[in-house]
């Protein structure tokens, strides 16, 4: 098996002037982005809640019989809460382990 040499690097196509050093732009609209994410599933939350809150009521009254619908609106509510609170502990441990390294 032949090995081939590397061939001469072309220092002109690249200088430290071409470098982008807009990282802290990025990084402020990552955490932009993350931000609006999370507003909006806190919304979507509330929203689920609402509806299961007025689908309840509705049930209470008896303006409506389906059971089926109260259960499921319920459990909608349930499993955004559950998913939006282990995503929360996920970043919260993320976060704690960068805290942890030694610089």
């Amino acid at each position: 098996m032949a090995v081939n040499p590397i061939n001469s690097i072309d220092t002109n196509s690249f200088s430290i002037s071409q470098i982008d050093f807009s990282e802290n732009k990025k990084n402020e609209s990552i955490a932009g982005a993350f931000g609006e994410f999370l507003n909006n599933a806190m919304n979507e939350i509330s929203e689920l809640e609402r509806q299961s809150s007025y689908i309840a009521e509705e049930f209470a009254a008896g303006r409506t019989d389906n059971i089926h619908q109260v259960m499921i609106a319920a459990q909608k509510v349930d499993i955004a809460l559950q998913f939006t609170m282990q995503i929360r502990n996920k970043i919260l441990d993320a976060y704690n382990e960068i805290m942890r390294i030694q610089i």
